[in-house]
C-alpha cells in the first residue's frame, strides 16, 4: 500500500516567489489550509506579513539565501523565476538555473522530501503549432529566447533530481491571468490604450490560459499527491483552464473587461518576425535595457496554435479547472473596476525581479 503524505496543513512550507502572481496565490490557498508559511523573495511585501507568513528575503542565486529559507521546511514550492521575451542570457540564467540549483542543494541539505516546481510550456515550443500537445513533446534543439531555454534547463535540473529522499514535480501552467497580475494582463492593456496592439496573421490559433485561482490550486493537488514512487515523482505535467480559444478572442475578451475596444488591425507573421529580428539587432547594438515591442519569439507565439492535453494532471492529481474563463472575466473586470490606477501606470520594462513567474 503507497504512503500517505503528510497534509499539507501539518508542514513548514517555503514558498519562492512568494510575493509575485502566482507565489501570492499559493501562499493565500496554504494559508487557508493552516499551513506554516515561508517565503523567499528579493522584496518585502506588506500583504504577505498580514497574512503571517514569514518573509526572508535574499537572491535565489545566493546559496546562502536558498539554505535559509529552505532550513525547517518539509515541502518546497519552487516558483520564482526571471521572466520575458528579451534580456541579456547570463542574468536569466543566473535566476532560473542557478537559482534552481541553489534550491535542490539546500533541500538536499535539510531534508526536504518534496519539490513542486513551475516550469512552463515555453520549454517544448519550437516556433510551430501545438495543437493537444501532451507530455510526451521533447526539449527543442534550439530556443528563440533565453527565458524558455533556461527554464527548460531548469525543469531538466529538478526532475533528474527526483529521488526516494527528495520527490520532485514540475508542473508548466500556461498563460496565467487574473485579478492582481502584474504581467500579463497590465502590458496588454497598456499597449491596447497606447495603440500598440496589432493581430498576428488571421489564423483562429487556439491557445490555451489558465486562471489564476486554479493554477495555484493545481499547485497544491500535485504536492498532496507527491512522494517517492508516485505516479506524480519525477513527472512534468500541463496546465491550462481546458478551455482553448483563438488567441486574439482571448485578448478581446480581457481588453473588454477594461472597457477597451477590440483589436482590429493586422500584419502578417512574417512582418512581425522581421520587425522582431530587427528590434533585437536594434536593442543589442543601442544597448536598451527595455524590451523590444517586437521579437521573434514573441511573434511566433502570437501567431501559432498552443494548447494541450491536461489529462495526465487530471488522473495523476486530481486536477480539474474550479474557475471557468467566463468567471475569471467577470472578477477580473471587477478587480478592475476598482484599481483603474494601477493597470493605467503597468510597466513596460522587463521584470529584473525574480519573483514572479510568466
Amino acid at each position: 500500500m503507497p504512503p500517505t503524505p503528510t497534509p499539507l496543513s501539518a508542514l513548514p512550507v517555503l514558498v519562492t516567489g512568494g510575493g509575485g502572481f502566482l507565489g501570492g496565490a499559493i501562499v493565500r490557498q496554504l494559508v487557508a489550509r493552516g499551513a506554516r508559511v515561508r517565503t523567499l523573495s528579493r522584496g518585502a511585501y506588506p500583504e504577505l506579513t498580514r497574512l503571517g507568513v514569514e518573509q526572508i528575503r535574499g537572491d535565489l542565486a545566493a546559496p546562502a539565501a536558498a539554505q535559509r529559507a529552505v532550513a525547517g521546511c518539509a515541502i518546497v514550492f519552487h516558483v520564482a523565476a526571471k521572466a520575458g521575451i528579451w534580456g541579456d542570457y547570463a542574468s536569466y540564467h543566473q535566476a532560473n538555473v542557478t537559482g534552481t540549483e541553489n534550491i535542490l542543494a539546500a533541500c538536499r541539505q535539510h531534508g526536504v522530501t518534496r519539490l513542486v516546481y513551475t516550469s512552463s510550456p515555453s520549454v517544448v515550443f519550437t516556433g510551430r503549432d501545438l495543437e493537444g500537445a501532451d507530455e510526451s513533446l521533447p526539449y527543442p534543439a534550439r530556443f528563440e529566447a533565453p527565458y524558455p531555454q533556461t527554464k527548460a534547463l531548469a525543469e531538466q535540473r529538478v526532475l533528474a533530481a527526483n529521488s526516494p529522499p527528495l520527490a520532485t514535480v514540475a508542473l508548466r501552467p500556461h498563460l496565467i491571468w487574473g485579478p492582481g497580475d502584474n504581467h500579463l494582463v497590465p502590458r496588454i492593456l497598456a499597449r491596447g490604450r497606447a495603440g500598440q496592439l496589432r493581430r498576428i496573421g488571421s489564423r483562429p490559433n487556439l491557445v490555451d490560459s489558465i486562471y489564476i485561482d486554479n493554477a495555484a490550486a493545481a499547485h497544491l493537488l500535485a504536492a498532496e499527491k507527491l512522494f517517492p514512487g508516485s505516479p506524480v515523482a519525477g513527472r512534468a505535467y500541463f496546465l491550462s483552464n481546458g478551455e482553448p480559444l483563438p488567441l486574439w478572442t482571448l485578448v478581446n475578451r480581457i481588453l473588454a473587461a477594461d472597457g477597451q475596444p477590440p483589436v482590429t488591425r493586422t500584419i502578417p507573421p512574417g512582418v512581425a518576425y522581421a520587425a522582431g529580428v530587427v528590434l533585437e539587432i536594434l536593442h543589442r547594438i543601442l544597448r536598451l535595457e527595455a524590451e523590444p515591442r517586437m521579437t521573434p519569439f514573441l511573434a511566433h507565439e502570437l501567431s501559432t496554435a498552443h494548447w494541450f492535453d491536461i489529462s495526465a494532471a487530471r488522473r495523476d492529481f486530481g486536477y480539474e479547472p474550479q474557475v471557468s474563463i467566463d468567471e475569471g472575466l467577470r472578477r477580473l473586470a471587477e478587480w478592475l473596476r476598482t484599481r483603474p490606477s494601477e493597470q493605467s501606470s503597468a510597466p513596460e520594462q522587463p521584470r529584473r525581479n525574480p519573483d514572479k513567474h510568466g
